[in-house]
């Protein structure tokens, strides 16, 4: 018995889309990260990029569980001297709320090339709508 192994040829790619209203942050992102990397598939390789598309309509809407909305934190850093900048999560849903999940879901991917390739087949948008109606998304429980 042969291990199966996919080639760029064999790999078919569809579109989902994800409603992310009354969804938990940290489940939605771990499934989502899933899908992204093709591990629903029986086509699964480790070291090729053999997952799907994802669209995310109202990110805005996601929820957490216990005290995280007061106190998770998140960092950046200006690469200056001092540069540390701090932002909790109830201030960053207020301004970005994509970028809440976009940093759950690609710290879940591989890290390197290939980690980036399966980050941009991820498009999130804080309200219902979204600019890919001409794929054709298929709709994504979780």
């Amino acid at each position: 018995m042969k291990t199966y192994m996919a080639s760029p040829s064999t790999i078919e790619r569809k579109w989902y889309v994800v409603d992310a209203e009354g969804q938990t942050l940290g489940r939605l992102a771990a499934q989502t990260a899933a899908v992204l990397r093709g591990k629903n598939k029986p086509t699964f390789t480790p070291h090729m990029d053999t997952g799907d598309y994802v669209i995310i309509v109202n990110a805005e809407k996601i929820k957490v569980t216990g005290k995280k909305m007061e106190q998770k934190t998140y960092f950046s850093h200006s690469k200056y001297v001092g540069g540390v900048r701090e932002t909790g999560l109830r201030e960053m849903l207020a301004k970005k709320p994509e970028r809440v999940l976009e940093h759950a879901i690609v710290g879940m991917l591989p890290k390197g090339p290939l980690g980036r390739a399966m980050a941009k087949k991820l498009f999130i948008y804080a309200g219902p709508e979204h600019k890919h109606q001409a794929q054709k998304p298929e709709v994504l429980t979780f």
